[in-house]
Formats: structure tokens, C-alpha cells, sequence
């Protein structure tokens, strides 16, 4: 499947990406491979395959137990842009919504 320049705009708008204007096109290009890969990946017959796992469902488990590393507020918020108290600001997702 391809890919064009304005769609990769279009998703970038969605996903409120900047791309630059350079990188359209190779952006597209890889994005056209991915879709490629998967639509081929759909053509396989896996009609007699059983479904794998990484792990079995009977691996031991380590016991819940803290180690003494602990993250606190302070360090977690040191390099952060914007901090109220303990907290973390974030700018607002959605904008110019009425309630």
C-alpha cells in the first residue's frame, strides 16, 4: 500500500506531529513499507500453527518484596519543565472546549 505526501500530513495533523516539509517524503516511503510487511504478513497460512507465548504460564514468580529503591517526589520532579507541589503540569490536550 502507498502512502503519499498528503497523507502522511493528514495523519501528522492528527497525531499533532511536526514533520518538515524535507522529511514528507521519506516518511511516506516508510510508512508505505510498514503497511507492505503487514499486508504480507496477512497472506500467510497459519491455519495449522498453535499460538506461542514468550513466557509459559506456569514460570516462577519472584516474590513481591521491596528492594530499598525508592523514587521519590523530588528526584522524579527535578528536571521536570512546570511542578506544582508533588505534581507534575502538563499543558491542556484538548483545547477551546466549552464545558
Amino acid at each position: 500500500m502507498s502512502i503519499d505526501r498528503e497523507e502522511v500530513r493528514r495523519i501528522a495533523d492528527l497525531a499533532r506531529l511536526e514533520i518538515a516539509d524535507a522529511d514528507l517524503e521519506r516518511t511516506a516511503d516508510e510508512l508505505s513499507e510498514v503497511l507492505d510487511f503487514v499486508a504480507a504478513l496477512n497472506q500467510l497460512d497459519l491455519a495449522g500453527c498453535a499460538p506461542t507465548s514468550f513466557a509459559p504460564a506456569e514460570a516462577p514468580l519472584r516474590e513481591d518484596v521491596p528492594d530499598g529503591r525508592r523514587l521519590t517526589a523530588e528526584a522524579a520532579l527535578a528536571a521536570a519543565p512546570e511542578r506544582e507541589q508533588n505534581f507534575f503540569l502538563v499543558p491542556p490536550i484538548v483545547e477551546n472546549v466549552n464545558p
